[in-house]
């Protein structure tokens, strides 16, 4: 192979390999969040299910939906206290 066709070749793949970990880090970022939103989300609903026959339920707005989404487990505790202290 011939120098001229394996430095462009090279280049290439650096660039290329430079955009991916450029963009690895917000992925990541993403993936936790979606991540943290579907475990929130999931123990809300078991939570609503379980003690609806209690009288409890927490109801499901932007609000709740946001504080849930970005925290998780621990936006679910807030939203509980809340609902228990506040309403």
């Amino acid at each position: 192979m011939e120098l001229s066709f394996i430095l462009p070749f090279l280049g290439v793949v650096l660039v290329g390999f430079i955009i991916l970990k450029i963009l690895a880090l917000p992925m990541k970022i993403i993936i936790k969040l979606l991540i943290n939103a579907l475990v929130g989300g999931v123990i809300l609903w078991v939570l609503n299910l379980i003690c609806a026959g209690f009288g409890f339920t927490i109801l499901l707005n932007w609000v709740t939906a946001l504080v849930v989404g970005i925290l998780g487990v621990p936006g679910v505790i807030l939203v509980v206290l809340y609902q228990l202290f506040f309403m």
